[in-house]
């Protein structure tokens, strides 16, 4: 709540002279929906890159003056001026290209186009036009992003785009050190922008790999209790299987921990709430699945997923047995087995816990795939 009311305070904060100008004629732009269509905007900041998709389908005069801005080159130099931690990052007014003028920040680039509301949601990623307090036909070049989801904003500000990738960096962005009114301390600068078709998604990982293929692959855990190599039963639950190499690949499992150690039972891990957020790319091949229970026993070094109460709710989390658990058997599903480590797995199995805790986090620093 506290964060909506900040944002809200901030957005809404005195922005232009006393004294306005008369009104321009809105912008509308001579582009065509062909010309917009399927096309990314790609901000390089001095904290890293920003990738928007443009939605000309919701806001095309906003989607239209951003282009023409960015053919110019008029957000280069220019810096995000406002931010609220976790909340919104704010950038693009031309004044922020000059150091000296750091109090005019936020009153530049207005009263050019006219509101072009929608009722796409305010949610993590969407990519707005800032506007004079009061006035809904007053935005232009400046934007934000929301970095978390912003429901009070629905109906007041343009949506015209939404951050494919490059949310990791807005967060980091919206939490560098700032003033009571949202000011950064230091200077986040948009390096350039540039336009670009929207490629092609890029195919899935391990997709087309037939289960003999899947079988040839291993996944070495390493963890700071040693190294521990799994194989894999593509021929009991490929899509496990598939999912499993997947993650790893993309890194979604590096910097979780083993959260839950029950000696004789299990060690469990790559539970994505004991790391760090992901990436948008990560975030998108993470989904449940469904079961693929089999006839294999759960017993010491097989390689199974954690779920909730939905047998379909499986989705990162996975335990590797140290015992004899019939109780499991047909209820979760096992993927694989250890071929290496197994006395990695009795270290960790034995380490001192609180509950189930370890009372020494052990960390899945990394998983690599190797044949």
């Amino acid at each position: 709540m506290w964060i909506t009311l900040l944002l809200a305070a901030l957005l809404a904060a005195p922005q232009a002279p006393a004294r306005r100008p008369s009104a321009p004629t809105p912008f509308k732009t001579d582009l065509t929906a062909s010309d917009m269509s399927n096309k990314q905007a790609i901000i390089e900041t001095t904290a890293g890159t920003i990738v928007i998709d443009l939605r000309p389908d919701l806001a095309p005069n906003h989607v239209g003056y951003f282009m023409k801005l960015t053919k110019e080159g008029a957000y280069n130099g220019t810096v995000f001026h406002r931010v609220i931690a976790n909340g919104i990052i704010q950038g693009g007014d031309p004044i922020s290209k000059d150091a000296s003028k750091t109090a005019q920040y936020g009153t530049g680039g207005l009263g050019v186009l006219r509101a072009e509301h929608s009722t796409e949601p305010f949610t993590r990623g969407a990519v707005a036009a800032v506007i004079r307090p009061g006035q809904a036909d007053s935005a232009g070049a400046q934007f934000f992003i929301c970095v978390t989801d912003q429901p009070a904003l629905a109906g007041q500000y343009t949506i015209f785009g939404r951050v494919s990738e490059g949310l990791d960096v807005a967060q980091k962005i919206s939490t560098v050190a700032a003033s009571a009114n949202g000011a950064p301390l230091e200077r986040v600068e948009i390096t350039s922008v540039t336009i670009r078709d929207t490629p092609p998604p890029e195919p899935l990982a391990f997709a087309s790999d037939t289960p003999e293929q899947l079988a040839a692959y291993r996944a070495v855990l390493e963890t700071s209790a040693g190294a521990i190599t799994i194989g894999f039963m593509p021929d009991k639950a490929p899509d496990h299987v598939r999912n499993f190499l997947r993650l790893a690949q993309a890194g979604v499992f590096d910097g979780t921990t083993f959260h839950r150690v029950v000696r004789g039972f299990v060690v469990q891990t790559g539970s994505v709430t004991t790391r760090g957020p992901l990436t948008e790319k990560q975030q998108k091949l993470v989904h449940p699945l469904a079961p693929e229970f089999n006839d294999v026993r759960h017993v010491k070094g097989i390689v199974s997923m954690a779920r909730g109460d939905d047998p379909a709710s499986a989705t990162t989390s996975f335990f590797i047995v140290t015992g004899d658990a019939p109780s499991l058997d047909g209820k979760y599903t096992v993927f694989g087995r250890v071929l290496e480590g197994l006395d990695v797995v009795e270290k960790i199995e034995t380490a001192p816990v609180n509950g189930e805790a370890p009372v020494t986090p052990i960390l899945l620093s990394a998983v690599r795939v190797a044949k």
